[in-house]
């Protein structure tokens, strides 16, 4: 296997880097963060024009085809910028799950739509601190095509125009179903989160029409949160690379005692250990994109992999860029502190660390049994 992106994949995430680089620079979100804007409507639609939300969304469905190492690319290159939009709920959740569904005619209903960025969609599974493989604990449920319960938080819950719920049937098992977050008997309040980027939401469900897409949630929900887990690892990785970066950038500049503080042994760890965390995150999320590609046995594992890898390493980038800043690090007006909102942000959107950690441990022994 090639462990590196293609050369039409390199030209794709040049092509990324340098729009992001002219219309979402760090300025842009910190605006975007005091105004209380739940994402960028402006860079959205730019995004959607430049065909990005289709990557991954097949031709028959209004996308380009071009499958999930390319959806990657991007991915790593929104995370580096810290874009501020709805991507891993639309994509990553909504449509991935769209797919694992094998409902046709939803999928030609509301993939086109999303692949044009017209409609954004979510996955609303969790329910307070309840993991989310604990399926069997969820206590939302469908009867007589209504749905009844409480999902929290739901990511982007506030301005996505439809969810793909997951929830207890009338027999007792788990089906996705899709929900008009505009319709009757839904009701959606926004949550206080660390990143306003990445907006969170509680919504209420009470008697809300919903539309069967899968009946098979236990084996879909699980396959869907690995294939979402890749693509956010990669988000991850170019978020702690930006961090890096800024990091290293201030080192050269910043002066004390006469030396640039690049020059102290102190700083040069701090650097170089990052650089490792960053590698091994990377590393773990090629195998997993190639996993994800080829539809693997092994993405369960190389999924959590590359989960607990790239949030390890954005987490500890983004606290060391702020010491690496000094005091200046911890104010507004500087970039650290959107590192660290970003990485926390991402670090929950998919379960904890220790949920991972459990279900690494659960395929590695499932393979040693093997």
């Amino acid at each position: 296997m090639d462990f590196d992106f293609s050369d039409e994949q390199k030209t794709i995430r040049d092509e990324a880097r340098k729009l992001l680089s002219a219309r979402c620079d760090r300025h842009r979100v910190r605006k975007l963060l005091e105004d209380k804007a739940p994402y960028d409507k402006e860079l959205w639609a730019t995004v959607a024009e430049n065909g990005w939300l289709g990557t991954a969304i097949a031709e028959d469905f209004g996308g380009l085809g071009l499958g999930h190492v390319s959806l990657c690319v991007i991915a790593e290159e929104l995370g580096r910028a810290l874009a501020p939009l709805p991507v891993s709920s639309s994509l990553y959740l909504a449509a991935e799950a769209l797919v694992l569904s094998g409902d046709t005619t939803m999928q030609q209903e509301l993939l086109p739509a999303l692949a044009s960025g017209q409609l954004i969609g979510t996955l609303a599974l969790s329910e307070a601190m309840l993991p989310q493989h604990a399926l069997s604990r969820l206590k939302t449920r469908v009867v007589g095509g209504q749905l009844s319960g409480i999902k929290l938080p739901v990511p982007h819950g506030q301005i996505a125009d439809f969810a793909v719920v997951v929830a207890h049937n009338e027999n007792g098992g788990v089906g996705l179903y899709h929900v008009d977050l505009r319709g009757p008997g839904v009701e959606t309040q926004p949550l206080q989160t660390i990143d306003a980027a990445q907006p969170q939401a509680r919504i209420v469900f009470r008697d809300a029409p919903a539309r069967l897409l899968s009946a098979d949630g236990e084996r879909i929900v699980p396959k869907l949160l690995d294939r979402a887990s890749v693509l956010i690892a990669f988000e991850q990785i170019g978020g702690a690379t930006a961090a890096l970066e800024s990091a290293c950038e201030y080192a050269k500049i910043r002066k004390a005692f006469g030396r640039q503080i690049g020059s102290f042994q102190a700083i040069k760890h701090k650097l170089a250990d990052m650089y490792t965390k960053i590698e091994i995150a990377r590393s773990n999320a090629f195998y997993a994109a190639w996993a994800l590609e080829a539809d693997a046995p092994e993405l369960a594992l190389a999924a959590a992999a590359a989960r607990l890898a790239a949030t390890e390493a954005f987490e500890f980038a983004a606290k060391e860029t702020i010491q690496v800043h000094g005091g200046i690090g911890a104010t507004w007006e500087a970039d650290p502190h959107l590192f660290y909102r970003r990485a926390r942000a991402l670090g929950s959107l998919l379960d904890s660390t220790p949920v991972w950690r459990d279900r690494l441990v659960e395929e590695l022994e499932r393979q040693f049994a093997a």
